[in-house]
């Protein structure tokens, strides 16, 4: 949209792991040479850790490229597998054929024998696991047993564990002393400094074309106090700067571009960019209608007030989005497209930001006195679903969660993506001083949020959670029976049936016509899914994911807790 207006030849801050747009800062230098060093050793394990948005995937692309001829490396972005699976896609990976339904022994005998072949050819393999703080300690011990495979002189295979910060605790688990002993090399990777925001900013603009400056040295330090150095967060921002700029017919990125930037990324009810410097065309009637509105605004408010005064009054509104800007923000935010509702409205900014909702809203966040550690978010989250989870008994949540028929759903994304995913939540919440917490979300209507925190329930208003939370959140779903069969492998027919019974109703309620409903009820299980992702909004792959089932029993009001309804205490 920009791109010919600022003169670039493609996006420079799309959110892709593109190696050729990777600022090496000292930390990712660093980081790159930890892998570069690791796979000239003896095997063994190399850990890079570091929080979401910092840079560990692109880095992992960049190694790839240039790691050393005789480097054979094999990439497994998916890790939430169990230990069979996980050995069969990395038979897949390596190009080794086996049996459906091969035995853990079976597949390791393959993996052993071409291990034993790449290394008489003078090949040295390399297993890259992203996302490796979901793996579980037993697929994790798996793991370890691989780096048994060895000659007499060096291990035959590298492993290569990319993951967030939860990754260093998981190792240092007693049952997984063993692993933990077996890295020979780590390293965390940091944000970028303050000093080196610029020099990232000219990188990624010559990379795409354009040579000169297009932030002003007050934007470029607004941006780092909003993005805390966090590369994905100063990619997402600075690209709505820019279409903000744009929009404006301005060439130059000025810090109310990166201020209003920074609220639509990080899920303000602001529909788009807003003029922020229209004081030079200013005209006296729309300064009139303005105060006009606002003086209706305020009468507005004070009869509200006096006609709840004494109760609980609390100025609702219907969130939602429109579906091209809701694919849009999570698709940017690393989040998969959601649904599409037809019952969903946009979010109306007067119903946010009117002084009538000023005036009732409710109290503001304290990070200091609010925020929680992560044993105890997941404590309150798990209570919401009327389980008890014990973090001492089960230090991995989301391990725990399985075991209870729950799935873990951990994501970046925006307030619309938790309206729509109607969701208790945690969010992940960090302040101006680099400090981490969490806060469990277990209503948000409007602008009022009800957080959950021991002594009990507590209302905040959402705009003041805002400024500590940049997108990352987690939620529990219920795992449908199917995927509890058979000790947790899954079970096809099971799936087939489940998907048949639910997509009988959908049809029926979504179908345009009765040959319509007839004709989706006909189709194969799969085919039933890409329609009814199609429908929604949803990636179209036929595969009834997290994202899909929720949505699913959003549109069949399935008995679970809901972010929407919570306080009359509804839950389908």
């Amino acid at each position: 949209m920009y791109y010919d207006f600022f003169g670039f030849t493609e996006p420079p801050f799309s959110i892709a792991p593109d190696p050729r747009y990777l600022y090496l800062s000292e930390r990712h230098k660093e980081a790159l040479a930890h892998l570069m060093y690791g796979v000239q050793g003896q095997g063994g394990f190399i850990v890079i850790t570091g929080e979401v948005g910092t840079g560990k995937t692109t880095v992992s692309r960049c190694f790839i490229e240039n790691a050393p001829l005789h480097v054979d490396i094999a990439l497994v972005l998916n890790p939430r597998l169990s230990a069979r699976e996980l050995l069969s896609a990395i038979c897949d990976e390596l190009e080794i054929v086996h049996p459906a339904g091969a035995s853990i022994k079976q597949l390791v005998d393959l993996i052993n024998r071409d291990l034993l072949k790449a290394h008489a050819a003078g090949r040295h393999k390399v297993l890259i696991i992203d996302e490796a703080q979901n793996l579980s300690a037993d697929v994790l011990e798996q793991l370890r047993l691989l780096t048994n495979l060895e000659t007499a002189e060096k291990k035959l295979l590298q492993i290569v564990l990319l993951g967030q910060p939860e990754l260093q605790q998981m190792l240092a688990l007693p049952k997984l002393r063993q692993l933990n002993q077996r890295v020979t090399a780590r390293y965390h990777l940091h944000a970028i400094g303050g000093n080196e925001l610029p020099a990232y900013l000219s990188y990624r603009l010559g990379v795409a074309g354009m040579r000169g400056e297009v932030f002003s040295p007050a934007a470029i330090r607004k941006l780092y106090r909003l993005s805390n150095g966090i590369p994905r967060l100063i990619n997402l921002i600075s690209d709505r700067a820019l279409l903000g700029a744009y929009a404006e017919n301005e060439h130059e990125v000025r810090p109310a571009h990166i201020r209003q930037a920074a609220k639509e990324v990080g899920g303000s009810s602001n529909s788009g960019p807003k003029t922020a410097r229209v004081g030079r065309r200013r005209n006296l009637p729309g300064v009139l209608l303005l105060g006009a509105s606002l003086l209706l605004a305020m009468v507005s408010a004070l009869w509200l007030y006096q006609q709840w005064s004494g109760s609980e009054a609390i100025a609702r509104t219907t969130t939602g989005a429109g579906s091209e800007d809701l694919a849009s923000l999570q698709t940017q935010a690393g989040d998969a497209p959601v649904e599409q509702s037809g019952t969903i409205q946009r979010e109306r900014e007067s119903d946010i930001e009117s002084p009538a909702n000023t005036a009732l809203k409710s109290p503001p966040f304290s990070f200091a006195k609010q925020a929680l550690n992560v044993s105890d978010a997941f404590r309150e989250l798990f209570g919401i679903w009327g389980v008890e989870y014990n973090p001492q008994a089960f230090p991995i949540a989301c391990d725990f969660a399985r075991a209870s028929g729950f799935g873990c759903l951990e994501r970046e994304g925006s307030r619309r993506s938790l309206t729509f995913l109607d969701r208790p939540a945690m969010l992940m919440l960090q302040d101006d001083a680099g400090n981490q917490g969490y806060v469990v979300l277990r209503e948000l209507d409007g602008d009022s949020a009800q957080i959950i925190l021991p002594e009990g329930p507590v209302q905040v208003s959402f705009s003041s959670l805002e400024p500590f939370w940049f997108g990352g959140y987690r939620l529990l779903w219920q795992l449908p029976d199917y995927v509890l069969s058979q000790a947790g492998t899954g079970d096809a027919a099971g799936e087939e049936i489940w998907i048949g019974a639910r997509m009988m109703e959908l049809a029926d309620s979504h179908g345009e016509s009765t040959a319509e409903s007839a004709r989706i009820k006909r189709l194969s299980a799969k085919e039933q899914v890409r329609w009814y992702q199609a429908l929604r909004g949803l990636t179209v792959d036929g595969i009834a994911g997290a994202m899909t089932v929720i949505q699913i029993n959003n549109d069949l009001k399935a008995n679970v807790p809901r972010l929407a309804g919570a306080k009359s205490g509804e839950k389908g």
